[in-house]
């Protein structure tokens, strides 16, 4: 008799083990709510046995999609999607288990990463957002924009690449708002109120990390530049766990004297997010299969102490997303870093020059926004525009639209002044009954000096009565900058210098 029961639960066993690896999964991506890109073949993709045959039903077309598990259960297939509408659809998935995803629009997507300037919520949080966005209350209560979609992915690291994500789907409202990306939020509504189409916005992001953070370790150890970044990683992985034994240590003693364990000896922390590649494998990884429009990134200010090596580091990071997800060199829209006086001048240059080296790329300059002692500035709002102005202009083909500020292009000595020439400066400048502030100029002694500057049609003339021979002029050049050169179209000039002493 007991052989026969031990057979009979055997035989339970083996059919309940079958039936869970039988089932079809989905990656938290696609889900009820989401948005797939338009006018797209989009990648749907999973897990079920191996060797699964899965059958998928398009809300929009009528013949199905069939797609094989290969020998490890893992499926993918890509489909094409219609002209972005409000129009919602079902997407059936039918194996040896049925899910239905409902509440699919088809319009444009845009992942939108970096750290907390990325982060920060429209609304209060406790603890590090206590002040929600400039008007946050309002903005909050006007959110509704049920065709504009929001997924968050939850913070984690990981030292191994992973498959998924922890995050849905929702649409947008009043209650879903409050702890978004704000800066994604108003990227995302000036995109919406002018294209009129369904907007998917995935916000992936985390505060306090570095670019290295965000990209790949093989990226990092094929390049030489970055070995130093990994040395340091090992030197900091050491460090902590010499203090993990010490802290074992002493508290073993302590426990031995006191038979008890009422220490007040702190265990020592481990910032998970500022090891490198750890968020690239566990918040961008699993994402590289979601066909998108493009991304939005605002980070940096973890990188401002190494802003030389920044200048290969970001450019870098970006074409290991572009080499991953497989759509080409999609638009990559950044924020230059706002004044702040943890900041250097020499980051927002990193940031600048990555406008040549990054193809199909455009910067949000925002020295007019930032706060000398919140690094986390609450109009977000502006930063948001000046996103969706660079996107609306580049990738969605509006071509009356000036998307940039005056960039320095070049300069001209004449005798005893300098002249620069700018792009984005062709309707001219912005006129002011105030002197411009914050340029300098040097001479060969490389000792820069308060310069006047001066409007000249589309150029601006600079010099200096202590400067005779000029070589050099720089803008903006602090940590806290407050210039007030704009072009006509109301958007700032890039910090800059001429020099690279």
């Amino acid at each position: 008799m007991n052989f026969i029961r031990n057979l009979f639960l055997f035989l339970i066993f083996l059919n309940v083990s079958f039936s869970s690896k039988a089932q079809v999964k989905l990656p938290a991506l696609v889900s009820d709510n989401m948005v797939l890109q338009q006018n797209a073949k989009v990648n749907l993709w999973g897990w079920a046995s191996p060797n699964e045959k899965i059958n998928i039903q398009l809300g929009w077309q009528n013949s199905p999609v069939e797609v094989t598990a290969n020998v490890t259960g893992d499926w993918k297939v890509a489909v094409d999607t219609p002209q972005g509408s409000e129009k919602a659809y079902s997407i059936a998935v039918n194996a040896s288990n049925k899910i239905v995803l409902n509440n699919v629009l088809i319009g444009e997507v845009w992942i939108c990463s970096g750290q907390s300037n990325m982060y920060f919520p429209v609304g209060k949080e406790e603890g590090t957002w206590k002040t929600g966005v400039k008007n946050y209350e309002q903005e909050i209560v006007n959110a509704n924009f049920p065709d504009i979609r929001l997924f968050t992915v939850l913070t984690n690291a990981s030292p191994k690449p992973l498959d998924d994500v922890t995050g849905r789907w929702a649409a947008c409202s009043p209650e879903t708002i409050k702890t978004f990306s704000a800066v994604a939020y108003f990227y995302g509504r000036d995109l919406y109120q002018k294209l009129k189409i369904p907007i998917g916005l995935i916000s992936t992001s985390w505060g306090g990390t570095k670019a290295e953070a965000w990209t790949s370790q093989n990226v990092l150890e094929e390049n030489p530049d970055f070995l130093t970044i990994l040395e340091e990683d090992a030197k900091n992985e050491k460090a902590y766990q010499e203090k993990l034994e010490t802290y074992y240590l002493n508290l073993r003693n302590e426990k031995q004297v006191n038979n008890t364990s009422k220490t007040e000896i702190k265990k020592p922390k481990k910032e998970a997010n500022k090891t490198s590649y750890v968020l690239y494998n566990a918040m961008l990884h699993p994402l590289i299969n979601y066909t998108m429009k493009g991304v939005i990134w605002y980070q940096g200010e973890s990188n401002s102490g190494k802003a030389k090596l920044y200048q290969t580091l970001f450019p870098a990071m970006v074409k290991n997303w572009r080499d991953d997800w497989k759509q080409g060199d999609f638009p990559f829209y950044y924020v230059q870093i706002t004044p702040h006086k943890g900041q250097t001048p020499e980051i927002r240059e990193a940031q600048l020059f990555s406008l040549k080296k990054i193809g199909n790329s455009g910067m949000a300059v925002t020295t007019d926004v930032g706060d000398t002692n919140n690094i986390h500035p609450i109009d977000k709002q502006t930063v948001g525009h000046r996103l969706a102005l660079i996107s609306l202009a580049k990738t969605y083909k509006d071509d009356k639209l000036v998307y940039s500020g005056p960039i320095y292009n070049h300069l001209k000595i004449k005798k005893d002044k300098i002249q620069l020439f700018f792009d984005y400066a062709d309707s001219g400048f912005r006129k002011t009954t105030e002197n411009l502030k914050e340029f300098e100029i040097a001479g060969e002694d490389k000792i820069f000096y308060p310069a006047v500057a001066k409007i000249d049609g589309k150029t601006i003339v600079v010099s200096s009565e202590k400067v005779k021979n000029p070589v050099a002029v720089r803008f903006a050049w602090k940590a806290v900058p407050e210039p007030n050169l704009f072009n006509v179209e109301n958007l700032p000039a890039s910090p800059f210098r001429t020099d690279n002493w």
